[in-house]
């Protein structure tokens, strides 16, 4: 039995030895140590020895039991080690590789002079107001005082969705839905996205930006319409900048003009841009038709009130020097890095 037990345990001590991994370790050891063990086997045996061999085997068994759980115990801690080392190298950071560095952003042209000009409006106490892009019939033209046979109703110029649903083609839209909310002072600006069935060309798109302004209170003249585009004008793009105001027609202004400023590229001395006139027209304007202060329930004998309104898009390629509308859509990225 002596030789026995001694060979039990040198067996366990290679089994141990061997082991890779904790489980295959738990594995030695419930076969050495376990309540169906041989260890256990022979410690039932002695039973039928006497009392001092008893003695002598049961001190022998010790031994070896102790030995087992002893290597059983250094070879746990090895293994722990190893998975944690095996941890540490999975999420290791390799200092040597060349580092990555991060794409810097930068703001959209087109997005950028829209928050200046939106900043400088803020100023001068206006609020932005937000509508739907997709309108109904009536707030994009019956409301605004377009007549039943005014074209931009026509199938080529507007995107219907329905007879009576279609994608709205000015800002002028949340005109109404603003003043059906609220009594005068009306002091709001609208910024957004428009849609008109355009050819898609170097200065054309389907998809556009307009800015549109309206201020709706008592005693409001043409004079404060034209100091506030002044104003504008020089904050926008220099002291230096005039404005020039010609008549007009829109069917929701009355009296109406067309508002250009001082050519941003030839500084007013004429060039291919501006047809040598040394303007560019940049919005339309005027003062409220009586008509559209009466159909969101105003009275045109107490209230008074002026609008404009024009493409952001153009003045993005003005500010900017593009040249080609398209490469304000396309996304790329190319493009985009230079500003």
């Amino acid at each position: 039995m002596v030789y026995e037990i001694e060979a039990l345990g040198d067996e366990a001590t290679r089994e141990i030895a061997a082991a890779q991994d904790l489980e295959a370790l738990e594995r030695v050891r419930v076969r050495y140590l376990g309540r169906k063990s041989r260890l256990r086997a022979l410690s039932r045996q002695m039973a039928d020895l006497s009392e001092d061999e008893r003695r002598e085997m049961g001190q022998i068994l010790n031994r070896t039991r102790g030995r087992i759980e002893a290597l059983l115990e250094k070879r746990q801690r090895e293994l722990e080690a190893v998975a944690s080392d095996a941890v540490l190298m999975a999420e290791r950071v390799d200092v040597t590789l060349p580092g990555r560095a991060p794409r810097i952003g930068r703001r959209h042209p087109l997005l950028a002079i829209l928050d200046e000009m939106i900043d400088v409006l803020l100023g001068l106490g206006f609020q932005v107001a937000e509508g739907p892009e997709i309108e109904t019939h009536y707030y994009s033209f019956p409301a605004l005082n377009y007549p039943e046979w005014h074209p931009a109703m026509d199938e080529q110029m507007t995107f219907y969705v329905s007879n009576n649903i279609l994608l709205r083609s000015q800002t002028s839209t949340v005109q109404i839905r603003s003043m059906e909310k609220q009594e005068p002072p009306v002091r709001i600006i609208v910024p957004g996205r428009c849609f008109r069935r355009d050819t898609v060309d170097a200065t054309h798109s389907h998809t556009f930006y307009q800015l549109e302004g309206l201020l709706v209170d008592e005693g409001i003249t043409f004079a404060d319409l034209k100091g506030t585009m002044a104003l504008f004008v020089r904050e926008l793009f220099g002291e230096d900048m005039k404005v020039r105001f010609r008549p007009d027609f829109f069917p929701f202004t009355e009296p109406s003009a067309e508002v250009a400023l001082t050519c941003l590229l030839c500084k007013g001395a004429g060039c291919r841009v501006c047809k040598n006139t040394g303007w560019l027209e940049i919005w339309g304007a005027g003062m409220v038709d009586p008509n559209v202060l009466c159909n969101v329930g105003y009275d045109p004998e107490k209230y008074t009130g002026w609008a404009f309104g024009g493409g952001v898009d153009r003045l993005a390629m003005l500010r900017y020097g593009i040249d080609d509308i398209r490469l304000l859509y396309t996304g790329d990225m190319r493009f985009l890095q230079q500003f």
